[in-house]
């Protein structure tokens, strides 16, 4: 890690939803899900989020030795994305307190704001992280 990672760092994401990343997909095994409107899921929206802050943060890692792990998410879902709809998720760090990092997340599609709110990621050695897994999860 550089100590070039500091508040202000800035970084801008797109992704085009497929298909793929809507609600009946992200439990194809749940009846639930199944009946759930063709929008994209929380759950993805989420896993974006994470992809935008990873795409931030590597220029400023050893990667991929060095990695982020999410911490912590508090983050609105204000509106529906449809499949083929452009998002944009703007992040920003706001904070480093030695190697967690606090994030400002602001996500839009073409038409509105979908959600907003803040992430946390800790910065993680890829090998030790791994190793301290309990053999029992494993």
């Amino acid at each position: 890690m550089t100590n070039d990672i500091k508040p202000g760092i800035e970084h801008t994401f797109t992704y085009t939803v497929p298909e793929s990343k809507m609600i009946p997909e992200i439990f194809p095994e749940s009846d639930y899900f199944q009946e759930m409107p063709d929008v994209l899921a929380s759950g993805y929206y989420v896993a974006l989020v994470e992809w935008a802050c990873i795409e931030m943060l590597e220029p400023y890692l050893d990667w991929p030795e060095e990695q982020t792990v999410g911490t912590h998410f508090d983050l609105s879902h204000e509106a529906p994305t449809p499949s083929g709809t452009t998002i944009t998720i703007d992040v920003e760090i706001t904070d480093v307190e030695g190697r967690q990092l606090t994030i400002d997340v602001d996500a839009k599609d073409e038409v509105e704001r979908i959600g907003q709110g803040t992430h946390k990621r800790y910065i993680v050695d890829r090998e030790q992280f791994v190793d301290s897994i309990s053999d029992d999860k494993l």
